[in-house]
């Protein structure tokens, strides 16, 4: 068997792909980790959903595999590490979903504005317009460049922050985004935008430091895993009310458990990582991986380097 398909696909992806190779569809085994581990030996190649998880045993109970799709965005559950050492290309179409995710960024940007109020001068409850507020995106990832665009259709100023991006880099002109260090961000925004892609060495890189000096009754949305943020630093911004509001679309299982710091807060909403899925972007996420799986399978000569696939990478996207 050359391709195992766990994640439920569209059915022309599927028939496309059934030309080309055996392929078993098997998304029952995403509820049967047993199942998946003994289906894994003859398979070169397997698209799995985000609950499905994948670490050194698994690899070794796959030793012809060559490619690992995801739709999604997310890889945390995924170890890159044991992947590079074992020459498996990790496939996911990040570029597929920015679209998604930036209307999701502004629907919830808007909620927030309107629907917790602050007090005005006159010591009136009123909800906030985004046109002439100072939005702030972290994280310079495809969905960046159309979330900026529709914040200047609303009238907003944009400012932005990313650790693997230089102030002098020419994309932030070309994407219409004025680069700030991230104390100036939180400090000056009345809206935040957390778009960085999660690696364990941002984990808590958003904490008291920035947290406890945001511009006060600043709204958030986080499109990011939530480990970038300390948790205590979080519920102390959004219970002692200096921050208006929270929207996390993706949140660390027990993390709003008895006991945890933003259990019972009030101003934070959490969603299911729906930001990146739509009928749209799951169609071309499916296309995306598809595609450069048939690449992988089909190259009879692979070089052994490991690489996580993008759609684009940055610079690529800035000529789009």
């Amino acid at each position: 068997m050359d391709l195992l398909i766990v994640e439920p696909l569209e059915p022309d992806v599927v028939q496309w792909l059934e030309a080309r190779y055996p392929v078993r569809l098997a998304p029952e085994l995403a509820r049967e980790p047993l199942g998946l581990r003994r289906a894994l030996f003859q398979v070169r190649a397997m698209i799995i959903p985000p609950s499905v998880a994948v670490d050194e045993a698994a690899l070794k109970a796959a030793p012809h595999l060559r490619a690992i799709g995801r739709l999604s965005a997310g890889v945390e559950n995924i170890d890159l590490d044991a992947c590079a050492r074992a020459n498996v290309e990790v496939v996911r179409p990040t570029h597929a979903a920015a679209t998604a995710e930036a209307e999701f960024a502004i629907g919830a940007l808007l909620q927030m504005l309107r629907r917790v109020p602050v007090v005005n001068a006159e010591g009136l409850l009123v909800g906030r317009e985004l046109g002439g507020a100072r939005i702030g995106l972290v994280g310079m990832t495809p969905a960046a460049k159309p979330l900026a665009t529709l914040l200047k259709a609303f009238g907003a100023d944009v400012i932005g922050y990313d650790p693997g991006l230089h102030a002098s880099d020419p994309l932030w002109g070309q994407w219409g985004v004025r680069p700030v260090p991230l104390r100036t961000l939180m400090e000056q925004s009345d809206g935040v935008c957390m778009l960085l892609a999660f690696f364990t060495r941002y984990r808590g890189l958003v904490g008291e430091r920035y947290l406890a000096d945001c511009k006060p009754n600043q709204v958030l949305v986080s499109l990011t895993h939530s480990s970038i943020f300390e948790e205590a630093a979080l519920a102390e911004a959004l219970d002692s009310g200096r921050m208006a509001a929270a929207w996390l679309d993706s949140l660390e299982p027990g993390a709003l458990d008895p006991g945890r710091p933003l259990h019972g807060a009030e101003t934070l909403q959490v969603t299911p990582r729906v930001a990146s899925t739509t009928r749209e972007s799951r169609r071309r996420s499916a296309w995306s991986v598809a595609r450069r799986i048939d690449e992988i399978l089909a190259d009879t000569n692979p070089a052994p380097v490991f690489r996580p696939t993008w759609e684009g990478d940055v610079a690529d996207l800035a000529d789009d």
